[in-house]
């Protein structure tokens, strides 16, 4: 079931929303060579708890840290520790906050120093198709309108989306129904109602859309060993169209 939000309910969202935008703000400004993602992992736990805030990854179903720290062909849920980044990677955060009982999730992928055209390019197409998923997040519109707009402008740039993630709904649960694929056909699955928060997360690989988890039992990888971006926001459905609460 898709649960609607009341207002009250969408202002505490806005407020976990609030907390998990200000921590990348911290965590943005240390991404630089040398730094290790165990680092960058307690820099955000830090500032999530210090302003009233708990680290909704932290413990989820083991997952040992506050952020998904996924670097290069890492797709995502990659695990933070002594690994140090390297001029040209790209790194994506995953993070999510739960304040006074809600959640909120997000990513960002960042260059470290200088990255190379190919990166650059990937990180910008991925960018542009979680906007242009997030300009469907209007009443009226099906759900997979979002999928087929993420789906559409990936591959119009030769690049593949991950099939075998998804984004979903959220609120006092993580992951609430319903399940958002990056892609699809267009005009199918629910209609979307004001008062719905759905997590958008195109995930964008430079090869094949194929993915593996390593030995972990977390970090997917892509297949080839090519680059992959990941980037997600938190949205909201209002009457007058999206309202992305993580940004």
């Amino acid at each position: 079931m898709i649960v609607i939000k009341t207002e009250p309910e969408l202002e505490l969202m806005r407020a976990s929303a609030r907390i998990l935008k200000e921590t990348f703000d911290e965590v943005g400004k240390n991404v630089r060579p040398g730094v290790t993602t165990g680092e960058l992992d307690a820099i955000a736990e830090d500032y999530i708890r210090s302003h009233e805030g708990i680290p909704a990854f932290k413990g989820y179903q083991g997952f040992p840290g506050t952020i998904c720290s996924s670097v290069n062909e890492q797709v995502v849920h990659g695990i933070p520790g002594p690994r140090e980044l390297e001029e040209g990677d790209i790194i994506g955060v995953d993070m999510g906050v739960i304040h006074r009982e809600f959640y909120s999730d997000a990513t960002r992928t960042y260059a470290v120093g200088e990255v190379s055209n190919e990166a650059r390019q990937l990180m910008r197409v991925t960018k542009e198709a979680l906007d242009l998923g997030i300009d469907k997040v209007r009443p009226g519109n099906h759900l997979s309108d979002i999928s087929h707009a993420v789906q559409k402008h990936a591959e119009s740039h030769g690049y593949s989306v991950v099939k075998v993630l998804v984004g979903h709904g959220i609120g006092r649960r993580m992951h609430e129904e319903p399940q958002i694929p990056n892609f699809g056909p267009p005009g199918q699955g629910p209609i979307l109602k004001p008062g719905m928060v759905l997590a958008l997360e195109p995930m964008v690989n430079a090869g094949a859309s194929n993915v593996l988890t390593l030995e972990d039992n977390w970090t997917f990888v892509t297949v080839d060993g090519k680059l992959s971006c990941h980037f997600e926001d938190t949205v909201a459905v209002t009457d007058a169209g999206p309202e992305i609460l993580t940004r």
